[in-house]
C-alpha cells in the first residue's frame, strides 16, 4: 500500500464529482420506516491514481467509504464515524468478520457513560437492536491484536453522515452487509485521520 491512500486530496480528487453526498441529516425513530437517501446509496466511483485492490479507506470528514474493486475502481459508501476524539485514524487488517455479532461495550464506554452503557457490560446479543448491527468486520493492528474498531451496521440508519459513535465506522446493515459480502479477512484497512487530527 502506498503513502497515496494517506493524502485525502490525492484521495478524494479522484472520486466522482457527482459521487459527493448531501450532509442533511434525517432523524426518525423507527428503521424499518426511514428511507434511505438516493445520495447515501452505494455507487460506484473511479480514481485517477490506481489503488490496492480490496483495500477499504474511510474519509471522516466526507462520512465516505471506499472499497477498492480495481486499480482506478471502487464502491462508496455512506458511513457514520466517532464523534470528537473518539474517531481513531491509522491502518488496521480485517481480522475477523461476524453476522449479527454480539456486542459489549468496552471499559471506557461505561466509565464515559455508565447510565447508558454499564447495563450492557456482559454483552448484548446479536440482532436489530443490536449496536454492530448486522454485520462487523473486526479491526486488528500489525501485531494481530483486535482494537475494538469495527466497521459495521447499525438499527440507526438515520445516524449516517454524521460523527455519532463511540469509535467505529458505521453503515446503514443493507450495505454493511453488501460489504461483508465482498470484503476478505485480511483486507488492509485505512482510517484517515480529520482535517487538523495529528
Amino acid at each position: 500500500m502506498t503513502n497515496t491512500l494517506l493524502t485525502r486530496r490525492r484521495v478524494l480528487g479522484t472520486a466522482l464529482a457527482a459521487a459527493l453526498p448531501l450532509r442533511a441529516v434525517a432523524h426518525t425513530q423507527s428503521a424499518e420506516d426511514w428511507v434511505v437517501p438516493d445520495e447515501y446509496l452505494p455507487r460506484e466511483v473511479r480514481f485517477r491514481d490506481p489503488q490496492e485492490v480490496g483495500t477499504i479507506i474511510v474519509d471522516p470528514d466526507y462520512f465516505e467509504l471506499y472499497w477498492i474493486t480495481a486499480p482506478q475502481q471502487g464502491m462508496l459508501f455512506t458511513v457514520g464515524v466517532g464523534r470528537g476524539n473518539l474517531y481513531e485514524s491509522g491502518r488496521f487488517t480485517v481480522g475477523a468478520k461476524k453476522e449479527w455479532p454480539s456486542w459489549t461495550p468496552t471499559k471506557s464506554m461505561i466509565a464515559r457513560d455508565p447510565d447508558h452503557y454499564a447495563k450492557y457490560a456482559d454483552g448484548m446479543p446479536g440482532g436489530p437492536n443490536n449496536p454492530l448491527g448486522a454485520r462487523a468486520l473486526y479491526l486488528f493492528d500489525d501485531g494481530g491484536n483486535d482494537t475494538y474498531l469495527r466497521i459495521h451496521g447499525t438499527p440507526e440508519p438515520w445516524t449516517i453522515a454524521s460523527a455519532v459513535s463511540n469509535g467505529c465506522v458505521r453503515l446503514v446493515n443493507d450495505h454493511i452487509i453488501q460489504l461483508y459480502e465482498a470484503v476478505e479477512v485480511g483486507a488492509p484497512v485505512v482510517l484517515l485521520p480529520k482535517v487538523g487530527q495529528a
